[in-house]
């Protein structure tokens, strides 16, 4: 058991980044001092919004540079602190070099996050932004795990840097993050393996995240002849927040933890924005026959290859979630809410117009 002490700074790398950012406005919400670590701290469009967080609040904000690639750049900004969250790392699924754009950033960013928590004595607790995408890569993988679903038992053996390369980057880093923590004993680690995360981003101006381009397609026509049914799962990134604090400071945090809301779909989730919104916006109506997105997925975009429409389209993503509902008394929002207010993001920014 690791107790947390509040009165001690608590330290945030990619602090500006899309679920960082709420989870430092939750932080700073119960009066903590944050030093948040980004890339480049003078940079005032992407931390305006913390400062103002932090001025809202009951807590203090201090900046820090940190850069993933760059040994003991985290060190200053981990001094005194007894807890750390480590969410920096790429989600981009098109890239040109996977190796250089996430397989580098996720590993090594680990490793000297983790390097830095071993030389600073204060350090008694890890949290690591993982992702569901360390424990399977398809939706296949999750029928054909023990029981039809994934749990926090099971690990992606499935991606490789030629296929789902984000995945594989996501289950390096993980492992790697255990094994660090196994050559040690000062202090624990505790993951969070979350699914598409989605809601209403706290700097929509600059937030560049897949689930924004995700959201972006229900707005702008893209499905509006039909949405496959992608099965996947989702989570609000309020919720996500809010996991990762009960994570931090629930003494019995131990292992990993499946943090994923619904198991849904593409098709699905524009249903219910439909359901909301009406006719305004061209939400798909149908679903696309997997016959065509074999035919033209490549062409559309280039992480819909035959391979992955055939582990994905109509096949069911289920993963169980009790642990950290029993463990760690999570609830999740339900979809509506989550859909709605992250669509609602986009209309008051002006980024999807009707």
């Amino acid at each position: 058991m690791t107790q947390i002490n509040k009165t001690k700074p608590v330290m945030v790398t990619g602090a500006n980044g899309y679920v960082a950012s709420w989870l430092v406005k939750r932080l700073l919400d119960d009066g903590i001092t944050v030093h948040a670590a980004v890339r480049n701290p003078q940079d005032e469009q992407k931390i305006r919004h913390l400062k103002e967080a932090a001025a809202n609040s009951k807590g203090t904000i201090k900046f820090f540079n940190g850069d993933l690639l760059v040994p003991d750049s985290f060190k200053e900004a981990m001094e005194g602190c007894e807890l750390v969250y480590h969410t920096a790392s790429p989600f981009i699924l098109n890239v040109k070099n996977p190796q250089k754009e996430l397989i580098d950033p996720a590993l090594k960013g680990t490793e000297n996050v983790l390097n830095s928590a071993n030389s600073i004595e204060s350090v008694k607790r890890v949290v690591v932004t993982s992702s569901c995408a360390a424990i399977c890569t398809d939706a296949l993988d999750t029928v054909n795990a023990p029981g039809g679903k994934i749990t926090e038992e099971n690990w992606n053996k499935t991606a490789s840097l030629n296929y789902q390369p984000y995945y594989y980057s996501k289950t390096l880093a993980e492992k790697k993050a255990w094994e660090m923590c196994e050559a040690q004993n000062r202090w624990d680690l505790v993951t969070l393996n979350m699914s598409l995360v989605l809601g209403p981003a706290l700097n929509p101006k600059t937030a560049t995240s897949e689930s924004m381009a995700i959201l972006k397609m229900f707005g702008n026509g893209q499905v509006k002849m039909g949405a496959p049914r992608l099965y996947l799962g989702l989570v609000d990134v309020r919720d996500v927040a809010d996991a990762h604090l009960k994570a931090g400071f629930t003494p019995e945090a131990k292992g990993r933890y499946i943090t994923s809301a619904h198991n849904t779909n593409i098709l699905d989730m524009g249903t219910v924005l439909r359901s909301h919104f009406g006719d305004k916006y061209p939400f798909p109506k149908r679903a696309l026959p997997k016959w065509l997105l074999l035919l033209i997925g490549p062409m559309v975009q280039k992480s819909l290859t035959r391979k992955f429409v055939r582990n994905n389209v109509n096949i069911p993503w289920t993963a169980d979630n009790s642990k950290i509902k029993k463990e760690l008394g999570m609830s999740f929002k339900p979809m509506k809410e989550t859909m709605v207010d992250s669509f609602q993001m986009l209309i008051d920014e002006g980024i999807v117009h009707a």
